[in-house]
């Protein structure tokens, strides 16, 4: 029996389908884990944990969920030689890119505010409190929280018994199982980042005990006057400073949504022959990557298990 809850969360929406052989409805237990993820990891509300620590309080015990981000986060920045920092949210806002103010920006004013970026700057006592270098540096889990979310509800149905589920939180998904009132396995779309206006869906793929997460400079490329070239802007982590990326989209399979959600945000300013000697050296690693060649036409990668689960 089909059994399923939507809504809104974490500044998206959400839809949890989940198969049992009775009705069931989570949505109690489903709200109560988006709430505790809000108050440990949302930069949206001034009294989580994460928002007093932003403000300078150093009283802040933080809770298992916020040490378990991160620790991974910590993994993740090291292994991918600092492209997925969640401290660089003070670079997206002074460019302008965040909700923070857009600032004017020259050498100096992005070298001063890059001595506050860097995850290496930032680290968790045996007591679960935060220890900063600078007391400006700010933390943002924007780019891995989602993903640990769908974790959280994948856990959840775990501890239920539930056997098949598929779980999406602001198109990032955890698949479970199969689908058993098709008797078949979970089918889940790939948008096309190149889709001018509206949703276009650029591959199929099947789903099966995994999590995917896709990141991507939708629509917000530029086209350079002169040669006719498009780009995309990301902010380098590790300059501080805007680049023309060629990448437009990344699709990260893992087996856990955090961690497809952090490689997929720091896939995107990563220079692609990095991305491949990551994707060949990680086994739990497969990927799908739109990008732009030097000429900017339009070109595809994608790793052989990733290339398994297409549906033709």
């Amino acid at each position: 029996m089909k059994n399923s809850n939507a809504g809104g969360a974490l500044g998206t929406s959400y839809s949890i389908i989940y198969i049992a052989d009775r009705p069931l409805d989570y949505q109690k237990e489903i709200d109560s884990v988006f709430a505790v993820v809000n108050q440990s990891l949302s930069t949206y509300i001034p009294t989580s944990d994460i928002s007093r620590i932003n403000k300078g309080e150093t009283g802040v015990t933080v809770d298992e969920m916020f040490r378990e981000v991160f620790d991974l986060s910590k993994k993740i920045n090291a292994h991918t030689e600092g492209y997925f920092d969640p401290t660089v949210g003070i670079m997206v806002n002074a460019w302008g890119f965040g909700p923070g103010k857009k600032v004017e920006m020259d050498s100096v004013t992005v070298d001063s505010l890059m001595q506050f970026v860097g995850l290496d700057k930032v680290s968790i006592t045996p007591e679960n409190r935060i220890e900063k270098q600078y007391p400006n540096t700010y933390l943002d889990f924007n780019a891995i929280a989602k993903g640990y979310a769908i974790d959280r509800l994948a856990r959840m149905m775990d501890e239920k018994g539930v056997k098949d589920y598929l779980l999406e939180v602001g198109g990032e998904l955890v698949g479970k199982g199969i689908n058993r009132i098709k008797q078949k396995p979970w089918v889940v779309g790939i948008d096309d980042p190149q889709a001018e206006t509206g949703r276009r869906l650029k591959i199929l793929i099947q789903l099966e005990d995994k999590a995917l997460a896709s990141s991507g400079n939708y629509r917000k490329f530029r086209i350079d006057s002169v040669t006719g070239k498009k780009y995309v802007h990301t902010i380098d982590p590790k300059t501080g400073y805007t680049k023309n990326a060629s990448t437009l989209g990344v699709t990260v399979l893992a087996n856990s949504c955090a961690t497809a959600d952090a490689y997929a945000t720091a896939f995107m300013a990563m220079p692609l022959d990095k991305v491949k000697e990551i994707l060949a050296a990680e086994k739990a690693l497969e990927a799908y990557i739109i990008y732009l060649d030097q000429e900017g036409n339009t070109q595809e990668f994608m790793t052989q298990g990733f290339q398994k689960l297409v549906v033709n």
